[in-house]
């Protein structure tokens, strides 16, 4: 039988849940039956839907589009409070560093006020869709929407005609961005904030077709043992000792971040949150209505 076609994003937050795939003398066994290919998380999504994937680590907002996947349960890249990575960023109106003044609701209020342009970052359709969800139901309403690339500069340059008065950011260049320098929240803290729900970003999901002739339930396992690996303590400190350099971040907060900051269980409180995300979503037309969550 052919091996299945693993399309993942290279991001620190999927780290924990490839190490079996990147050491394969942790599960060679069974490894061995998966090729890997890389990318942003918006064109995981894309791989399943054209077939050239069988499985991805798909944002939460794909499930809504791309027809007759299944999920696989447990596993998720997910948060119960701040999450550091998906994060609503300005330059302050007076130029001059702020730091924590997400945390002031009359300095973040008056912020939201000059906030008439966002530039979407589209390598991300759950984060955008979770920005005009906030927008939308509990920060003043929808705002002027611009997809761009993910260059913090380039989306606010305001010498350009492009620029907008903030961006959504995901991932590790949300990581990388000095928060001291610039007027930021994070939107998971504010979803987690207005719902009391937590908030899933991804999670592994697999073509109907791909599963036929195959055992799922060892596909389950092979994914949720391989994050169960990348979660233990030794493999979490490798983790970061690789990627402190790689991203320029020190080691402690790349430790706080994975083991704080992202939660990777697909569990009922996430499951909640994660039902309540598409009924708002396709409430203000940001996605299509989700179909019945399935699951292997």
């Amino acid at each position: 039988m052919s091996r299945l076609k693993i399309s993942a994003i290279s991001y620190l937050n999927t780290a924990p849940l490839m190490w079996d795939f990147e050491h394969e003398e942790a599960n060679a066994d069974h490894v061995s039956d998966y090729d890997i290919s890389y990318t942003i998380p918006s064109a995981c999504a894309e791989a399943l839907r054209a077939g050239t994937a069988d499985i991805g680590i798909i944002p939460a907002a794909a499930y809504a589009s791309v027809p007759d996947l299944v999920i696989i349960p447990d596993v998720a890249i997910a948060a119960r409070r701040a999450v550091r990575s998906i994060l609503l960023v300005s330059k302050t109106p007076n130029k001059t560093p702020i730091e924590h003044s997400s945390q002031d609701p009359l300095s973040k209020e008056k912020w939201l006020k000059r906030v008439r342009t966002v530039a979407l970052d589209t390598s991300s359709m759950t984060s955008v869709a979770l920005a005009k969800i906030l927008f939308a139901k509990w920060l003043g309403g929808a705002r002027d929407y611009k997809p761009m690339a993910p260059n913090l500069d380039a989306m606010l340059d305001q010498t350009t005609p492009d620029a907008c008065d903030a961006a959504v950011l995901i991932g590790d260049p949300a990581l990388q961005i000095d928060r001291t320098r610039y007027f930021s929240l994070d939107l998971a803290e504010e979803w987690v904030e207005r719902t009391g729900k937590s908030f899933v970003f991804a999670f592994w999901a697999i073509r109907q077709q791909a599963l036929e002739g195959r055992d799922a339930r060892a596909i389950a396992q092979v994914f949720k043992q391989s994050r169960d690996h990348g979660l233990s303590a030794k493999n979490l400190e490798a983790i970061a000792q690789e990627w402190a350099p790689r991203l320029g971040i020190n080691i402690e907060a790349i430790r706080v971040y994975l083991t704080q900051n992202i939660h990777y269980y697909l569990d009922p409180p996430c499951l909640d949150g994660l039902q309540l995300y598409y009924r708002l979503a396709a409430e203000i037309g940001a996605l299509p209505p989700a179909p019945e969550l399935r699951f292997l």
